[in-house]
C-alpha cells in the first residue's frame, strides 16, 4: 500500500528538507497582536520570526494550532490518489493539533469511506518531533509497510527527550509553561533552567548561574541518559535545536560533537532551528538537544 507521511508545523524541519523526503506539512499560525494570524513558514518565516521577537522584547506571541480544514486540505489529495497517510502530530499535551487532524479524517472518510488515515500522537514537539517523522520517512525509503511503520512508530516515541535551557524564563512563565513563583525567582536571581520534555511533558531538570553552565548540564543530561540505555549511541538519532543564535548552535554541537565522541564513539548531529510553534514559549534563545531511539 503507498503512503504519504504528513506532520503539523510543530516539527520544525525545513522547507528544502520536507520537499526532498516529501513530507507534507500543515503548518500553526503565529500572531503578535492577537489579529492578525499568519502561517509559519509560508506567510512568516521562522527568522522574521524571531527577529520580531528580539526586536519587541515587551512583546509575547501567540500560535494557534492547525484547523480541520487545514488537514482537511492536506488528506484529500492523498486520499484521491489512492495512497494511505501516516499523520504525525505534536504532543496532545501542549496543542489540539491531532484533534483537528482526528476530525478532518473523519470528515474525509465520510466521502471516502475506503480511505486509510491513521494519526498518531507523537507525545513529543519541535526538532524531536522533526527526528521522529524523518525516522518514519527512512522507513518507508527501506520499503516498509505501512502497518509496519506505525507499529515501530509507536514503539520508539516513548524513547524520545529533549534537554534544554532558555535565555529565561519570561516567555515560559508567561505562557504558563512554568509557575509564576519559580519564573519571578529565576528572573531575580538569573537563573538558567534545565528542561527535559519527555512523552509530552516538560519537567524540571535542574538550574545554573550562567548560560555556560547551563549548556555544559544540557550535555551532561543526554550523556546520562544514554548510559542510563544501555544502548550503544549509534542506535540513536541525536539533533541540536535553536532558536535566534546559529551561531551559538554551531559552537555548542561542534562541543557536543566532541564529548560523545570521547566516550560514546562517533554521531553525526544535524542543527535545526526551532520553529515559532514552541518559540513563543521558550523566547529567542532556546537551545538544546533532541534524542530518539533509531527505527
Amino acid at each position: 500500500m503507498d503512503y504519504e507521511i504528513i506532520t503539523d508545523g510543530s516539527c520544525d524541519l525545513s522547507q528544502e528538507l520536507t520537499k526532498e523526503k516529501g513530507i507534507t506539512v500543515v503548518p500553526f499560525y503565529v500572531s503578535f497582536d492577537d489579529q492578525v494570524y499568519q502561517k509559519e513558514m509560508i506567510e512568516i518565516g521562522v527568522r522574521e520570526f524571531y527577529e520580531k521577537m528580539v526586536s519587541n522584547p515587551g512583546v509575547y506571541p501567540k500560535s494557534s494550532m492547525p484547523s480541520v480544514q487545514d488537514y482537511v486540505e492536506v488528506f484529500l489529495p492523498a486520499v484521491k490518489a489512492k495512497k494511505a497517510v501516516i499523520c504525525i502530530c505534536i504532543t496532545t499535551k501542549f496543542s489540539g493539533s491531532m484533534q483537528s487532524a482526528l476530525s478532518a479524517r473523519d470528515i474525509v472518510l465520510e466521502d471516502f469511506p475506503d480511505a486509510v488515515i491513521t494519526v498518531i500522537d507523537a507525545t513529543v514537539n519541535t526538532v524531536l518531533q522533526g527526528l521522529y517523522v524523518l525516522e518514519a520517512v527512512k522507513m518507508k525509503e527501506q520499503g516498509l509497510e505501512y502497518e509496519k511503520v506505525i507499529e515501530r512508530l509507536e514503539e520508539i516515541k516513548s524513547t524520545g527527550r529533549i534537554f534544554f535551557t532558555v535565555g529565561n524564563l519570561e516567555y515560559l512563565k508567561h505562557g504558563g509553561r512554568i509557575g509564576k513563583v519559580a519564573g519571578i525567582a529565576g528572573t531575580l536571581l538569573g537563573i538558567r533552567p534545565l528542561i527535559t520534555l519527555k512523552e509530552g511533558e516538560i519537567f524540571a531538570s535542574g538550574i545554573a548561574r550562567s548560560r555556560k553552565k547551563s549548556l555544559e548540564k544540557v550535555m551532561e543530561l543526554l550523556k546520562v541518559y544514554v548510559r542510563e540505555s544501555g544502548l550503544d549511541i549509534s542506535k540513536f538519532s541525536i539533533n541540536v535545536g535553536y532558536g535566534y543564535d546559529y551561531e551559538e548552535a554551531c559552537q555548542f554541537r561542534d562541543i557536543l560533537k566532541s564529548q560523545l565522541m570521547k566516550e560514546f564513539g562517533e554521531i553525526e548531529i544535524p542543527i535545526f532551528q526551532i520553529g515559532a510553534t514552541i518559540g513563543v514559549h521558550t523566547g529567542p534563545y532556546p537551545i538544546g538537544i533532541g534524542i530518539i531511539q533509531k527505527a
